[in-house]
This record gives structure tokens, sequence and C-alpha cells, in this order.
């Protein structure tokens, strides 16, 4: 587990400002993701539990996205060099350096986590296990909103992401891992090809009873 996930700190370490400048302003072009976070944040303001934790957050320019809906977001990071930039850029926000399978926040904690393609780079066989902490820091009635790189194939495909080794994940795979993880899916979206590749963009949108 250690080995991936350093490498793929280490790669993102190393585009920090090129990936910013290619997806801070990104969601302007996108109206389906954009407005699928803004269900996430009305949903999540109806629960009276506005902490949310943006994991896997990059530059930090979802974080600020989610606090400027009404959310006390924070943003949590694998990449050292992504948090530090996510700090200057945005330095009202918390951003802190976690791995996504230990998060520094206690139980029951948060009315939502957003993860925007943050889960992409993990493994198969790692993903039940990373779920199952987002579950752990979600109060009930909490939301997580996760978007991958959908396939129509009957598994996972492993892909050459520009940044790090990726995968993409058949949609109602990945959502009987929400379910086995201990949430309900309440909606799902899947759109335009996300790459030339044929990839979906996929968003699924899940609660903790």
């Amino acid at each position: 587990m250690l080995r991936h996930q350093d490498e793929t700190r280490a790669a993102y370490d190393g585009v920090v400002d090129l990936y910013a400048s290619m997806f801070a302003n990104r969601l302007e072009t996108q109206p389906f993701a954009r407005n699928m976070i803004g269900t996430f944040a009305e949903l999540v303001r109806a629960t009276g539990n506005l902490r949310v934790a943006d994991v896997g957050c990059g530059p930090g320019h979802l974080t600020s996205m989610l606090h400027d809906l009404g959310l006390n977001a924070f943003g949590l990071d694998l990449s050292p060099a992504m948090v530090s930039h996510a700090r200057r850029a945005h330095p009202a926000l918390r951003f802190d350096e976690a791995r996504m399978e230990a998060l520094p926040v206690e139980d029951d904690a948060l009315g939502g986590v957003l993860a925007h393609y943050s889960m992409i780079h993990t493994p198969p066989g790692e993903l039940p296990a990373l779920l199952a902490e987002q579950v752990r820091v979600l109060a009930p009635g909490g939301l997580l909103l996760v978007s991958f790189f959908g396939t129509e194939e009957p598994e996972p495909v492993r892909f050459d992401h520009k940044v790090a080794p990726a995968y993409s994940w058949p949609a109602e795979q990945f959502a009987a891992m929400l379910s086995g993880a201990g949430l309900v899916t309440v909606a799902r979206l899947l759109h335009d090809p996300a790459s030339e590749r044929g990839f979906l963009d996929t968003h699924l949108l899940a609660r903790r009873p």
C-alpha cells in the first residue's frame, strides 16, 4: 500500500504549478460536475452539520468552492507540495497533509466528504478499506460524493494517467462497494467521455444511514 502512495505523492509533488493552472477553473466548463457538487453542498447544509472534508484536495480550488457554498470545508491531500500551494492560494482555509485511509478526523464528525477524482490511483483491492475510512468520519446522515473515471468494461481498467497510474471503474461495481461500506447511494450521474480513452465522468452521491 505505501509504495504506490509514495509514488503518487512524488508524482503530484512534481506537477503542482502545472496541475493548478490546468484545474483551478476547470469546473467552469464542466456544468454536470459543478452542479453535482452544488447538490452535494445543498444536501449537506440540510443535515445541519456543515463540516466537510475535501479529500485529495490538490491545489484547494474545490475546498474554496465548498466554502463559498456555505460549508465549513477543509482540505486534505497526500502531497505536501499540493498542501503548501493550497495554503498559499486560499490562506483563510485549512489544509493538511493526510492519507485517505488514515484521515486525521474523529469518528462520526463530518456532514460530508468530497472525493473528486482522488480515489482513482487506489488499486482495486485497497479501495474497500479506503471507503470504510470515509464512512468512519461521516456522521449518521452525512454524505459522500465520489467522482471517478467510469468504464463500461465489467472490471476496473488500469491506465496510464498523465500523473500516476490510475483505474477506471464500472459504476455498478463502485456503487456495490459503497453499499458494502455501509452507504446508500442516492444519486448517480454518468456523462460525456472524460478523455480520448472514452471513460465516462462518473459521480456517485451516497449517504450514511
